[in-house]
């Protein structure tokens, strides 16, 4: 095989600007690894750097590339590179907006041996939901028997999120729609329905010690509002009102470490956190895959298969 496939994207715009491209395989330089991809996970980010929505804060280049999740075996190792070998089964991340393709090149240091008991599509899917589920719980430090709010608890960040608190003995008040409410039960949170008079619904669940949002900034001031301190106050999403009105604003880049994922993985492979699978799709059809995912209410991954 001569030539790679490839997501791209040219401009800005809606999901008819995703392609997928054939492109020269790429050669890993030293220090990096050539990866042959067997999964790659979509996010919610990536719609909104390809709609321009993030161009502020995360600008396109173009022709672009997509995606940061990947699992896959190591094609080729660069100069330097002696923890992996060629074959190895992997899992990690690009920060170069180019996991979602057939072959994809990134430093060594941004992956982990992928553990057996992981299947690809998880595997694939695993880093940003894992690290930032990670990072939103360490911001606040919870401590056993203490009261965590989150909002948008059961989409693939939160529903992380929730198991990771359960693990600490924290009580949880998980936000988000009646449909949800079996999920949450199941797995230890306390449902709390979205929309008109959320605030006295969290009110009467009793003392909140600490909130994480991760829908929109209308939940991050819900938070202010409700008198919770600041400092446990943590959104993964608004950064513009998180420094406007002081609370926390940690996620992936700053839990993005072998250490953070190897722990990750190795609770979803050991059975301490479920991480269930959508659905997936061939990398073709990524654009339909978009479509699933920007409706906001699939619980699970939605991978890509290329």
């Amino acid at each position: 095989m001569s030539q790679a496939r490839a997501v791209r994207f040219d401009r800005y715009g809606g999901r008819e600007v995703l392609y997928t491209a054939e492109i020269p395989i790429p050669e890993p330089a030293a220090g990096e690894v050539l990866v042959a991809v067997r999964a790659a996970g979509i996010n919610p980010g990536e719609a909104g750097i390809r709609s321009g929505a993030v161009h502020e804060r995360f600008p396109g280049t173009f022709p672009s590339g997509q995606g940061s999740d990947l699992a896959g075996v190591v094609a080729a190792i660069g100069d330097g590179v002696t923890d992996l070998a060629v074959g190895d089964e992997v899992l990690g991340y690009s920060w170069r907006r180019s996991s979602q393709a057939t072959h994809v090149v990134v430093p060594a240091t941004q992956l982990i041996p992928k553990p057996a008991g992981l299947s690809w599509e998880v595997a694939g899917s695993l880093y940003v939901v894992g690290v930032t589920a990670y990072a939103a719980v360490r911001a606040v430090d919870p401590k056993e028997g203490e009261t965590v709010a989150v909002s948008a608890a059961a989409g693939g960040v939160g529903s992380l999120v929730v198991q990771l608190l359960g693990l600490r003995g924290v009580r949880v008040l998980g936000i988000a729609s009646p449909a949800n409410d079996d999920w949450l039960t199941a797995h230890g949170a306390i449902p709390v329905h979205y929309g008109d008079g959320l605030a006295e619904r969290l009110a009467a669940a009793g003392p909140i010690d600490a909130f994480i949002d991760l829908f929109g900034p209308e939940y991050l001031r819900l938070a202010v509002e409700l008198g919770i301190p600041r400092d446990r106050i943590e959104t993964i999403i608004s950064f513009a009102d998180a420094a406007e009105l002081g609370t926390k604003a940690e996620g992936s880049v700053d839990a993005s470490t072998p250490e953070v994922m190897s722990e990750m993985a190795g609770l979803v492979a050991g059975g301490q956190l479920e991480f269930p699978i959508a659905a997936t799709f061939p990398l073709e059809r990524v654009a339909d895959a978009f479509a699933v995912l920007e409706q906001r209410h699939t619980h699970g991954k939605i991978v890509l298969l290329p």
